[in-house]
């Protein structure tokens, strides 16, 4: 295992003068326990970071320890949308694609949503989702945030990006169509399904749309990767 996946990973503004803010120094010294004299990675959320060494004692400041690395974002860039869902679930969905590697996730409200939120309504959701993002970030060592893209509509903010809506009966799920949308539980309306957008079969069963979303994540991440099928061209 190398040093970013198994030292402290945190966020901060300056790779050359790195800060931690205060809710990322109490996690690392009353959650995490750290000592002073361990090393942390520290990372700018676009792809670079390096080694630091802890002070400790409550120091506002941590001390370089190595030198830049910088890491290229993966090839091609996975999108997953969402329908918006009740309660806390669309929270999960954002903190587990996060988890994956999605490089942007887009919630949208659908036809059939049953959610619907007023702009302040939304804008506190966003500012929560991108909150989660980070610290699920964080937790998988991850060095190139995600985009957790403002909720829009699925006609005018999806159906013109050349998406791919997750359908039953639909395509095998492949790198050729790195975007993928899964809609809310009551399915998407007449005209969604009339928008003229590929679709594709995320497997038998019926899933929640939730779970149908980090399906989703899984298949093109683990394909990207290479982890199952070709990480080029493939399909599952």
């Amino acid at each position: 295992m190398g040093l970013r996946e198994s030292a402290a990973h945190v966020f901060v503004a300056d790779l050359t003068t790195p800060v931690v803010d205060e809710a990322d120094r109490h996690h690392l010294e009353r959650v995490l326990r750290l000592r002073a004299g361990e090393v942390v990675t520290v990372c700018d959320g676009a792809g670079s970071w390096r080694p630091c060494r802890w002070l400790g004692g409550g120091a506002a400041e941590i001390e370089a320890a190595g030198d830049v690395v910088v890491d290229a974002a993966l090839q091609p860039l996975i999108s997953i949308g969402f329908a918006l869902t009740k309660g806390d679930r669309a929270e999960w969905v954002v903190q587990k694609l996060t988890e994956l590697g999605v490089d942007r996730i887009l919630p949208f409200a659908a036809a059939r949503s049953v959610v619907r939120w007023d702009r302040a309504t939304a804008e506190r959701h966003l500012l929560r989702w991108r909150r989660v993002a980070r610290e699920a970030a964080m937790q998988s060592r991850r060095t190139l945030l995600p985009m957790v893209r403002d909720v829009v509509g699925f006609v005018d903010g999806i159906a013109t990006g050349g998406a791919a809506m997750a359908e039953p009966g639909g395509d095998r799920l492949c790198l050729d169509r790195p975007t993928v949308v899964v809609g809310p539980e009551g399915g998407w309306s007449p005209e969604e399904l009339a928008t003229g957008l590929a679709t594709v079969d995320l497997g038998p069963g019926v899933l929640r749309a939730d779970t149908a979303a980090v399906a989703a994540g899984v298949l093109l991440c683990a394909l990207r990767s290479g982890a199952v099928g070709s990480p080029a061209g493939g399909s599952v």
